[in-house]
């Protein structure tokens, strides 16, 4: 049990559970082609989905990644699949006007639409499904604001949204932690590793060139298109696409500015006793909480175990440091829980922009699509697909997310220093809010 021998199990991996269904994959297509239409930098979502596109369209196209296909942060989510929630609830797009609000909306939730499409037609065997996704009160007086997150996303994004009392969450979430929530009927949930498998599946077929182990070390322009070196030699041109979010680095220094990585850290349980994890969540909703230091939490796709992150520590750690403590915080969601073990514990970053909004857009010359927001499996496939018809010249509007504005963040130059102090105010502000709970 895990008092007297710890919570990890004697075969604990520092991996994500989502790797054991499909491995990331260091296989390249091929040698280093010495030319492209369009090199794309980053094999994540949105690189794929914009690679993809672009073949379709009968471009030549070369992606690299400095590590294997799929080792980042695509494959490191909780793969909860939304469409807007997140720039209605940290207030991204209060203040603008009610025009550009609801094109934003509408894009948004574009990008669900999107990837049902994508997954009916090129038949991706990714677990997709429209679970619901669950936002709870961590104390009673956040179902103030959450009453008001309904109204928003019912009125401008579309969303078929129920209120939940704490009587009637009990139905959906067998824990005493919360006092209520709403309910998105129309979010879901993936299988992140098996979804990047068949995306770069569907690419390969096409006739994208995938290259892992090869990082971009420079980019130039030259004869109208670009020259991007790599470790294994040159490849020209037309067109490059940033796609590395979180994983930014100086190679383009103006992006990295604008992108903020911040750990997150996850845990899976062992296999549970037979129907326990449908007992805790009955309906297998996609969950998270109204802390600012959020914990969420979901079902592992099959229904046996029980998938939970949160952020342990202010400081980045290690996997096995992490999965101890976020052990003890699931079980302070799920008691049930406290005597189950942690198979695999594993950490990625999020790329965060100052705005709180995804962007899309151009600089010197090139493409890019960043910042998550930690909202990234439907979003970042999008402005995917979406860059590769800007490029293309194929797109019938703009896309809201591109904007000219994509505000830098003040005295960051690829150091994220801050993230501990913001954090630590985050877990100050929670903890007032549940102590004042209490004496009410």
């Amino acid at each position: 049990m895990p008092s007297s021998s710890g919570p990890l199990t004697a075969d604990f991996k520092a991996k994500p559970y989502w790797w054991e269904a499909a491995a990331p994959d260091g296989t390249a297509s091929g040698p280093l082609p010495g030319e492209a239409d369009v090199v794309v930098v980053g094999s994540g979502f949105a690189g794929l989905c914009c690679a993809l596109e672009l073949a379709e369209g009968g471009h030549s196209v070369v992606v690299l990644d400095a590590e294997e296909l799929g080792a980042g942060a695509s494959t490191r989510s909780g793969a909860m699949v939304t469409g807007g929630q997140k720039l209605v609830v940290t207030d991204a797009i209060t203040g603008l006007p009610a025009e550009r609000q609801a094109e934003i909306l509408h894009d948004a939730k574009e990008s669900l639409s999107m990837m049902e499409e994508r997954v009916s037609r090129y038949m991706l065997d990714a677990d997709y499904h429209l679970y619901g996704r669950l936002i709870v009160a961590h104390v009673p007086k956040h179902m103030e604001k959450l009453t008001r997150w309904a109204e928003l996303l019912r009125s401008r994004a579309g969303s078929e949204v129920e209120v939940l009392s704490t009587a009637t969450l009990r139905t959906e979430l067998d824990s005493p932690r919360y006092y209520g929530g709403i309910l998105i009927k129309d979010y879901g949930g993936i299988h992140p590793a098996k979804y990047h498998r068949a995306l770069r599946e569907a690419a390969r077929a096409r006739g994208v060139s995938l290259q892992p182990y090869s990082p971009a070390t420079a980019i130039r322009r030259s004869d109208g298109g670009f020259v991007v070196a790599t470790p294994r030699g040159e490849i020209r041109s037309r067109h490059v696409m940033v796609g590395t979010n979180a994983y930014t680095g100086d190679v383009t220094p103006w992006m990295q500015r604008r992108v903020i990585p911040v750990g997150a850290y996850a845990v899976a349980t062992e296999p549970l006793p037979g129907g326990m994890a449908s007992e805790l969540i009955p309906r297998a909703r996609m969950v998270s909480d109204t802390q600012r230091d959020l914990f969420w939490f979901r079902q592992s796709p099959d229904g046996t175990r029980i998938i939970f992150g949160a952020r342990p520590y202010l400081r980045e750690t290690t996997p096995e440091a992490a999965a101890p403590v976020l052990h003890r915080m699931l079980a302070s969601v799920f008691p049930r829980l406290a005597g189950v073990r942690i198979s695999h514990g594993w950490r990625g970053n999020v790329g965060m922009s100052a705005d709180h909004v995804p962007h899309m857009g151009v600089h010197d010359g090139v493409h890019y699509a960043l910042a998550c927001n930690g909202s990234g499996v439907a979003m970042m496939s999008y402005l995917g697909f979406q860059t590769a018809r800007k490029i293309m010249g194929r797109q019938n509007r703009p896309c809201a997310f591109d904007r000219e504005s994509f505000p830098a963040v003040p005295l960051y130059n690829g150091n994220p220093w801050f993230v501990p102090i913001v954090s630590g105010w985050y877990r100050m502000q929670d903890k007032a809010e549940q102590v004042a709970a209490r004496l009410l």
